[in-house]
């Protein structure tokens, strides 16, 4: 019930609010009001029932422990990065969406790939019929890579690319039609995945990498062999990992497929995309 009434003039505690007002209309029944965690939530926090160290917990925008903000003026000084999730049919469809996309406001692109680019195939693998491009756009090459971003300046633009098993490829891909553009890789900004046991129960996808590898430190590994600063490209998102330090040659082909990006992909424009044999 609203009231005139300064509330400060009867209650000069929490408790003493939650009684007097809060109490007086009930919430609604039958509805949750905990987090997905199962924690209940108190209607309001106050220094009566949290306690909290202005300097330690709070501190400033742009400063540790970032509470507060990551950036000093947050979205008063930019805007966040706003980005549709695309992807189908070919790369021509799709290259069509993003430019329509970035032409009417958007800043930044979310890619989708199909099933058989996820899983690591062809689209003319026997595996790949009835799923190319309908999930996502389909990816075979260097060649569909280039036309997937087509007319679009890479250096003025991130790119979040929802890709786990062939995250590396895909990105010396991507590096690629970069440096096609003249675009150092420095100023290339964006997002891969590594984050395998997601797909496994997620998308049901489990026959590219060994479980048993230590993706993050693959992760790792592919901001080093991509060659460009670590805070303004190949992020990296996961929700979960099984690392056991078995994965020196995932590491090593990973480094040189990086690395040699421009050299392998331009001898064989066609990269063969099977589940390899990485070892133990």
């Amino acid at each position: 019930m609203a009231t005139t009434e300064d509330p400060r003039a009867r209650s000069d505690s929490t408790a003493e609010w939650k009684r007097e007002l809060y109490e007086a209309k009930p919430e609604r029944e039958g509805e949750l009001f905990s987090t997905i965690s199962g924690l209940e939530n108190e209607p309001l926090y106050t220094p009566d029932n949290v306690e909290v160290d202005h300097d330690r917990d709070l501190g400033f925008p742009g400063v540790y422990p970032y509470t507060r903000g990551v950036y000093p003026s947050m979205y008063r000084g930019r805007l966040w990065t706003m980005r549709q999730f695309a992807g189908f049919g070919g790369a021509e469809e799709t290259n069509a969406r993003f430019r329509y996309l970035l032409e009417h406001g958007q800043t930044g692109l979310s890619t989708a790939f199909d099933m058989p680019t996820l899983m690591g195939l062809d689209s003319d693998h026997a595996r790949s019929l009835g799923e190319v491009g309908r999930e996502g756009v389909a990816v075979d090459s260097l060649d569909d890579m280039e036309t997937l971003f087509a007319g679009i300046p890479l250096d003025e633009v991130s790119t979040s690319m929802t890709i786990n098993s062939p995250a590396a490829m895909l990105l010396a891909f991507y590096l690629c039609v970069g440096e096609e553009q003249g675009v150092p890789r420095e100023k290339l900004r964006g997002t891969i995945q590594t984050d395998i046991l997601k797909e496994y129960i997620a998308q049901k996808e489990w026959i590219f990498l060994d479980l048993r590898l230590p993706h993050p430190r693959g992760g790792v590994d592919r901001r080093a062999g991509a060659g460009v600063h670590p805070r303004r490209r190949v992020r990296v998102r996961r929700g979960g990992n099984g690392a056991r330090p078995r994965h020196r040659r995932l590491r090593a082909s990973t480094l040189v497929l990086l690395q040699c990006a421009s050299r392998l992909l331009r001898g064989d424009r066609e990269v063969p995309r099977g589940a390899a044999d990485l070892g133990a």
